[in-house]
This record gives C-alpha cells, structure tokens and sequence, in this order.
C-alpha cells in the first residue's frame, strides 16, 4: 500500500468516527430515544419518557457525554457493572500504557532508522506520498547494518515493560477481587455446589438420596437442597404464552379501527354475515389457554416430575461449601461430582434437560463445525487479501479494468474495501461461537460466555491474523511449517508483507467501535416497531447487555497486532493508540449508562488477556529470531533466544502467585468471611432465601395474564 492509499482510509474512517460521535451526541438528547442510549438511568427512574418541548440544544453535537463517561471513578464502575466490568476497562487501561511508550519508542527511533535506510529504494523526500509504507518497516534497513541494534534493544525494552505492567495488574486485580469477596453481602452462589451424577439405588428417589448423603457426611454445615427436575416441554409452553402476551400487547396499543379496518370490533363483514373476530379477544383466550396448561404442567412437575440426577445443595457456612468441592465425594470417580454452583440469575437451566449421550453427540458437532467454518474463512480471507493486489484483481474482474485504473477508485479499493469485507465479516462469527458453546453443555451463562470467548479469540487470531498473513503473501510455501526450525525465518517473510494490510484493518476499527455509540440495530427497531417491543406494559425497560464474548477478542487481536508489529513496522503504533483512547471513552460510556451485567463472574477474564499477551510476545520474539537471521546479524538472533523463555518463566510464576485467586477462595478468606457473618442477625432471613434461591424459573408462577392473580400461581407448588 502506498502512503497515499493509507491517507484515503484513514481520512474516511476519521471522518466516519467525527459524525457518528456528532450523531450519537444529538440522538442521545432526544426524550424518545432513552430507552436506547440511557436505558439504565431511565429504568433506575421508573421507565418513564416525557416528551420536552423544542430545543435548539437538542439538535446541536455536544461533548457534554464524553466528560459523563470520564468523571466516574473505578468504584462507580464497579458499583455500576461489577467486577468484571472493571477488568475489562483494565484491559483498555493497560494497552493505552504498553502503547503508548511502544509509540514513543517507534515513532521517535524505530521509524526514522526505518525510512534511513536504502534497503529498497533511495530517499525521496518530494515523492513521499507515492512512497510504499514499506520505506517505514525494518524490510528497508540494510542487511547487517548496525542500525539493528536499535531494534534488538527495543525488543528487550518493550518486553520487560510488558511484562512489569502484567505483574502489576495481576496483582492489582486479585487485590481487587479478594476485596470485592469480603465487602460483599452473603450471595447464594457462596453457599451452594452443585451435584451430579447422584446414584440411586433401591427405589429411593433422588431428594432422598441427597438429603441422605450430606445428612450423613455433613451433617454440621448441610442447610438443604434442590433437585433439577425436567422441563424442557414446560419451557416451550412458557415461551409460547410469552409470545402470545408480546403478541396482545402490540393488538392493545394499536387503535381498534385500524385493527377491524375502520370498523368497530365484531361488526365488519359483508351484512353483518362474515364478521371478522377481534384479535385481542383471540389471543386472550389463547392467553389464558397456555397459562392454564402452564399452571397444569407446573403442578404434574413439582408432584411426580421426573428427576434429574444433578441437584443445587445448600450449606450453612462458605468454608462447608468450598470443602465439599475440594475432594471427592465417592470412591467412584462419576458419581457424587461436585462443581462450585453459579449465580441463581446465571444458572443456564436447559442444560439439565439433556442426556449425556446428547451433551457427547454435541460435543463431536460442535468440533466439526468449528473445522468447517474455520476453513469457510480461510477461503474468504484469501479472496479479500486479493483485493489488495490489482494485478489479481484485474484477473478476476477483466471488466473492471478501465474503473481500477483511475487512482482514487484503485486506492479505496486496494486500501479500504478489503479491511471493511473482513469486519463485516468477522462481526457475523461471534453469535455463533456462542451457540456452539451452548451445545457443549455448561451449567452457567457466564460459563458459555467464558467458552465462546476462548473460540472466539483462537478464532481471531488464526483466522485474522494468521490467514491473512499467509494467504497474502507466500501461500505456495505453507509446507515449510511442517519444518519447525524454518517457522522463525517463514514468519520473518510473511508477517512484514502484510503491514500496510493491517494498519488499513486498525483504521477501519476506529469507525466500527465508533458504531457502537449509535446502537444502529436497536434504534432501527425502536423507530420501526411500537413502544411496547421496548417496554413491558409495568414499564420495564429492556435494559441490554455488553457482550464480553466479542468485545475481549477484538481489544486482543489489536493489542497482538502491536505488539507484532512494534519492531517490524512500528508505524502502525499510532492508529493503535488511537482505536484504544476512542474505545476507552465509549465502552466507559456504555457500561455506566447503557449496559447491566447479567452476572458477575468476579473478574475470570483477565487470566485470558494476561495469556494472550504472552503468546503475543512471544509470537513477537519468535518473528524477531527469524528477522535478524534474514538480515544477516547472527547475534542478535542468538542473543533474542533468551527472550521467549524468560517471558514464558515469567508467565509461569504468575499463574502460580496470581491464578489460584482467580479459580478460588482461600480458606482464610472463607473463614474470615463466615465469622464476621456469626453475630449477624440478618443471615436467618438470608438462609430463608437461600433454600430457594435455586429453584428453576420455569415452575414460578407465570405473570403475564391481564385477568386476575388466582391464575397466576400453580395448582400445587
């Protein structure tokens, strides 16, 4: 890509990210649009929309949001999204640090020894524009120049500044997460395990068994238990009378007349013979049809449902709870498996209703069609990489010919178009790596999440970074990584080529971080569909939320791009820095007023970031290796080696002083914490609670019908 290229695209994306910032600071003054950009505070305030009267403010951008998103401090954060909202404004936190002395170091010294050199062309100070960004990449100083000690040196400079900042927020965050336990009131999830594959032998029922059991072998801390029932057809009863109760309430907020064709209700029709039924008549009685049925098969469940192995047991104490998990419970490895018991809001109940053979049969599938759709991408992303080349492109499309020939037609497509193809692209594949992990069988949301974020990261990497770095350059020498002592000297070839095509994919991340401000698809919905899609008839507001699985991936993938290209082509540092300051102020924004947790998972993403910064630096190590090889300086080469190994020692005396925090409570936080709650007059009710605390949401009374409570609750609960 030529330096002319990378200004068009960086020129339209600046532009596109000034107007949705203008866009989004106008909609968000507008009284209809709250449910969209405030819906917390409009929750927190009762769910009410007044109508303000004609303001020239409302109509004019503002700045005004920027400086609400900055002025919270962490602990509001915390408050507002809990733990794991903090740990991932950590990770926005820690890539504006690394970045940011990364692109004093590249910019200042890395980028003039660059374009110094006469490796591929002289110095031309007046054709600058026309100049290949190569001309500021280590490809253009000489081979065996001394001027590679600048970058030897900024190796071990950036890693060892990496590596303090990672030890320090390690540490900072599992600080952060044993205060958080011990400031926090008694939650259900710290009393709880959860129990599976519960033998029953001699026609004893499984409530028996359990009771039983933990009678026997605790009897001093066991409080009660929850048997999982099946449900499965009791939720598709459920969801049919939700859909009948969205469905009513759309017919009640349209006028009659419009629903009857100007015509009263019952009276339309040719003579009075064919009269037209009211719709709001129908789906009430289909209403309480289904709550009827639901209330029936409420009460067949609770009295002779069938069982579940797997239940929710209860103990007085956190240290009773932790000390079940902590070994087995039967000499027989399957059964009696413990597990430590999520949230009660986070407990992902259909996963009870399958069989093992199903959760197997699942498992297979779920591989398969990842293989599949990693190679469906691979395909893809080798297409895209041949729009950057003309030549290619020239092949595939002979008609386009003459249109590709004027300049600023070749450079937004050569430039811009292959970068946007791949996040249009890539924003398609996080749903379903989501629904992969759900068919792989975790007991919990936060679980799924946790496992589609994992997916989702591998995914990225190998599929964004890796495909495009291979399919773009030498695609005809991907057997030489059957020979692992030429991966070094391949990825020193490869990686560099690629530089132009990766600054032009950071640029257009500016705009489409920058989409998340204006919620594009939830305002369509919110013009194009009736008040009731975004608020129940109570005045609830549909308050969403952030989507950790999709966002976690993308910061890592940009934070692995600079961290790669921080020594071979180090220009790519301030677009870097940009797309972090514009993604610390929005998400900021979103998390305080627009998102909810679902769950808080105490912070268990930040191991996943603190992994894949090391595999980022030694990714970096492993290229540099094969780059002072190719540039005929031996020792610097040999003196690289020590790097990846101190840096993966160093990773491994983290996960042995940081990880534990992240998997457990100590014992001497549980007992501390059961101790200060001995004399506390409110854990009596919080016990009451507790007993039910698990109880599956599909056999509470289901409260959608118009007519009166009576019909609400089951017959026998």
């Amino acid at each position: 890509m030529i330096i002319s290229a990378l200004l068009t695209a960086v020129g339209l994306n600046l532009l596109f990210t000034v107007l949705l910032f203008a866009l989004y600071s106008i909609l968000r003054k507008q009284p209809g649009n709250l449910s969209i950009y405030v819906p917390r505070l409009l929750a927190s305030e009762g769910g009410t929309q007044t109508r303000a009267h004609f303001n020239i403010d409302n109509i004019l951008p503002s700045v005004g949001w920027v400086r609400a998103a900055w002025q919270p401090s962490e602990e509001d954060l915390l408050a507002s999204s809990g733990l794991d909202g903090v740990v991932f404004m950590r990770i926005f936190v820690f890539c504006l640090r690394v970045f940011s002395v990364a692109g004093i170091l590249g910019i200042l010294v890395l980028v003039p020894v660059n374009y110094l050199g006469d490796q591929l062309n002289n110095i031309d100070f007046s054709d600058l524009p026309n100049k290949s960004i190569d001309l500021f990449s280590i490809s253009n100083v000489d081979d065996g120049s001394n001027r590679l000690w600048f970058h030897f040196s900024a190796a071990y400079v950036i890693t060892a500044f990496v590596c303090y900042l990672l030890y320090n927020e390690y540490r900072y965050l599992s600080t952060k997460r044993l205060a958080h336990f011990m400031t926090s009131k008694p939650m259900p999830h710290h009393f709880t395990i959860l129990v599976r594959g519960i033998p029953v032998r001699g026609g004893a029922s499984i409530s028996s068994t359990v009771e039983r059991f933990f009678m026997d072998y605790y009897p001093s801390t066991y409080l009660s238990h929850v048997v999982v029932r099946q449900t499965s057809k009791l939720r598709h009863l459920i969801n049919d009378a939700e859909n009948a109760y969205r469905r009513l309430t759309h017919l009640k907020s349209i006028p009659r007349a419009t629903q009857n064709g100007g015509s009263s209700a019952g009276t339309g029709g040719f003579l009075g013979l064919f009269r037209k039924k009211d719709p709001v008549i129908l789906y009430t009685k289909k209403l309480e049809d289904l709550e009827e049925n639901v209330r029936l098969h409420q009460s067949e469940v609770n009295m002779s449902g069938e069982e579940i192995p797997a239940a929710f047991v209860c103990f007085k104490s956190r240290f009773g709870a932790a000390s079940c998990i902590n070994m087995p419970q039967s000499d027989n490895p399957t059964e009696w498996v413990t597990e430590p018991a999520p949230e009660p809001r986070d407990v992902y109940w259909p996963f009870f209703s399958t069989s093992f053979m199903q959760r197997w049969i699942s498992k297979f599938i779920v591989f398969v069609a990842s293989i599949f759709l990693i190679i469906i991408f691979l395909l893809v992303a080798a297409f895209i990489q041949g729009l950057t080349y003309l030549e290619q492109l020239e092949i595939w499309l002979p008609f386009l010919k003459n249109i590709l020939e004027i300049a600023v037609v070749s450079q937004l497509i050569t430039g811009y178009l292959p970068s946007l193809l791949l996040h249009l692209l890539s924003s398609q594949i996080p749903p379903l790596m989501k629904l992969f992990s759900t068919m792989q069988g975790f007991i919990a949301n936060s679980d799924i999440e946790k496992s589609a974020c994992g997916k989702m990261l591998w995914f990225t990497i190998w599929s964004v970074f890796f495909a495009n770095v291979l399919t773009g350059s030498v695609t005809s020498e991907l057997q030489i990584f059957l020979d692992p002592k030429n991966i070094p000297a391949m990825l020193a070839v490869v990686v560099p080529g690629q530089a132009s095509f990766f600054i032009a994919y950071v640029v257009t991340s500016w705009t489409s971080v920058s989409s998340e401000l204006t919620q594009t698809m939830a305002l369509l919905s919110h013009i194009f569909s009736c008040p009731c899609s975004r608020k129940e008839s109570n005045g609830k507001i549909n308050v969403p939320s952030i989507s950790y699985h999709s966002e976690i991936p993308r910061i890592l993938l940009f934070s692995l791009l600079g961290l790669t290209y921080f020594i071979l082509a180090p220009i790519i540092l301030p677009f870097i820095l940009v797309y972090f300051c514009i993604g610390y102020i929005i998400y900021r924004n979103q998390l305080l007023f627009v998102y909810t947790p679902k769950y808080d998972t105490g912070g268990i993403f930040w191991p996943i970031v603190h992994n894949t910064t090391i595999f980022s630096l030694v990714l970096m190590h492993i290229i540099l290796i094969g780059i002072f090889g190719l540039k005929k300086l031996p020792l610097a080469s040999s003196l690289i080696l020590p790097l990846p190994i101190l840096t993966l020692l160093f990773n491994e005396y983290c996960n042995k002083r940081f990880l534990p925090v992240f998997r457990a409570y100590s014992a001497e936080a549980l007992i501390k914490k059961d101790r200060e709650g001995e004399n506390n007059p409110e854990m009596t009710d919080f016990y009451e609670k507790l007993v039910t605390a698990y109880h599956d949401p599909a056999l509470m009374p289901l409260r959608r019908s118009f007519t009166s409570n009576d019909r609400h609750s089951p017959l026998l609960s």
